[in-house]
């Protein structure tokens, strides 16, 4: 009688990657998400401290994979992000009590420097996937910051 195997979530992950750009053809993984920074500082005294926030809100049915790399790269223009690289473990949020996954929230202190006109400038990726498809997404945000 013939073994029957089953794919490990990372070999899954690949086969999905795989098949994923014949399927993408047909839908805009972009409507399965948004990325948001609502609840960043945008004004700051010099010396003084703010937040950088990063929400992606999935919809549709989708969700944002937990086998396939996340990464977040800050950089800061008259402010000093208190972490310049994170993954998915420095999410803030947390899954809640039977739910199969969580959307990720990062929020990260800055100390401004200098007045003037400032920003934080961030490099998102992810895998957005749903039942049909696991696309890798990049986003590059850029916050505002007015340091006075």
């Amino acid at each position: 009688m013939p073994r029957i195997q089953r794919l490990s979530p990372v070999a899954a992950l690949w086969v999905a990657l795989a098949v994923a750009p014949a399927l993408a053809q047909d839908v805009d993984p972009t409507s399965f998400y948004e990325v948001s920074t609502a609840g960043s500082t945008a004004q700051v005294k010099a010396g003084q401290s703010g937040t950088f926030v990063l929400a992606i809100k999935t919809k549709g049915g989708s969700h944002v994979s937990e086998d396939a790399p996340l990464k977040l790269e800050l950089k800061g223009n008259q402010v000093t992000p208190a972490k310049e690289k994170l993954t998915r473990e420095d999410s803030v949020a947390k899954k809640p009590s039977g739910a199969q996954f969580v959307d990720p929230r990062f929020e990260v202190p800055f100390t401004a420097g200098a007045a003037g006109k400032g920003s934080v400038d961030a490099k998102l990726t992810f895998f957005i996937c749903t039942e049909k498809l696991c696309a890798k997404q990049q986003k590059t945000i850029s916050v505002p910051v007015e340091v006075q």
